[in-house]
């Protein structure tokens, strides 16, 4: 059971306005930590169109912090960081599959859009939900800012799932291949 003492900073939620401000804070750091997942998975990868599709990403996650940083501005708040304890799991479990896949560069490549695409997942789901908020509360510039950032969510998962067929073979070729020479 999580204890509000392990919340620094943290107070109580009275209303709707006190709720989206809690949850905005939650995809504020998560954006944050996968900003820099993303920018170590890009080192990590050799493969062309992945790499391509990070990189771009990368460059829309920097932007959507910053819309997330004019949502609090217009809410009157500044911009605070709340733990998002799901974010931090997928990153280490991420991470842990990027060390056991080291010495497979074509496996490593499958774990790293498969990483990438339950992080889209998360956001497409906060985002969702943020923005049926905003909109109960009035905030409908807001809403435009937390929109924009779900349209780019949506469009990074579809191009990944896009993308996985091809990761997929290749991962299965190349351990078809390793398995020949070995016998």
């Amino acid at each position: 059971m999580v204890q509000l003492s392990e919340r620094p900073g943290t107070k109580k939620i009275a209303n709707l306005r006190d709720k989206f401000v809690y949850e905005l804070g939650g995809i504020y750091d998560a954006e944050h930590r996968f900003l820099e997942a993303q920018q170590l998975m890009w080192q990590c990868s050799q493969h062309n169109q992945l790499k391509s599709l990070l990189e771009t990403h990368i460059r829309e996650t920097e932007q959507q912090i910053r819309n997330i940083e004019q949502a609090f501005s217009n809410l009157g708040q500044q911009p605070q960081r709340v733990t998002c304890d799901a974010a931090a799991g997928l990153i280490s479990d991420a991470q842990k599959l990027t060390l056991l896949t080291a010495d497979s560069p074509k496996i490593l490549e499958l774990g790293v859009a498969g990483a990438q695409a339950k992080v889209e997942q998360l956001e497409i789901a906060c985002y969702r939900g943020l923005i049926k908020v905003a909109q109960e509360i009035g905030q409908n510039e807001v809403v435009k800012l937390l929109q924009q950032n779900l349209q780019q969510e949506e469009q990074t998962a579809q191009k990944i799932e896009q993308h996985m067929p091809q990761l997929l073979q290749e991962a299965k070729s190349a351990q078809s291949s390793s398995g020949n020479k070995s016998r």
